[in-house]
């Protein structure tokens, strides 16, 4: 195959991955497989934690594809690469800035890196399965929006609403993710 065509499999897949994985996180984390992806809404305890398991299970299936590609089903190498890449952007985004898993602490104060970290400090606000606002990792709503819904969020469930019944920490982790996010 032509580097072309390698490189448009790469970047394809490397932006279609930030689809997936507002799919994979609102309706997987937040869903069915919340019982991994709520380690990652409470105080960690130690270095690793349960949600840490999807990025396992995202790599080996990108180490699959790899090796299928390098033993011939091309073009499944640069899939793998491009959910690598993904991967690696993750780690350093959504790891690293945002949640500090890294050895030194940087808060961003201008452009899209403040963005990113407003909107996963939103998506944090609310400490629950339900209610939570941006779900995607690298793609970055206008904070703005996210805070609208988020009011509409800490609304519904102060009158009681559909999406159950808020605890105080909500409300106040809320508040707390508004403020700072301006």
């Amino acid at each position: 195959m032509n580097l072309a065509l390698n490189t448009l499999v790469f970047l394809v897949t490397l932006a279609g991955m930030e689809a997936f994985a507002w799919f994979a996180h609102k309706y997987i984390m937040h869903g069915w497989g919340w019982g991994w992806h709520r380690s990652h809404h409470e105080p960690r305890q130690g270095w690793f934690e349960a949600n840490d398991l999807y990025a396992l299970v995202f790599a080996s299936l990108a180490i699959v594809l790899i090796a299928l590609g390098t033993s011939g089903w091309h073009p499944l190498e640069w899939v793998g690469a491009g959910m690598t890449g993904y991967g690696v952007l993750y780690f350093l985004a959504h790891d690293g800035l945002v949640h500090r898993r890294w050895p030194f602490h940087y808060v961003p104060r201008r452009g899209y890196l403040k963005r990113l970290y407003q909107a996963h400090r939103l998506h944090h606000a609310i400490h629950t399965r339900e209610g939570c606002v941006s779900f995607g990792f690298l793609y970055v709503p206008p904070p703005a929006r996210l805070k609208q819904a988020l009011n509409r969020v800490r609304r519904q469930r102060a009158q009681g609403g559909a999406s159950g019944t808020a605890g105080s920490r909500d409300r106040v982790g809320a508040a707390k993710a508004c403020d700072s996010a301006n």
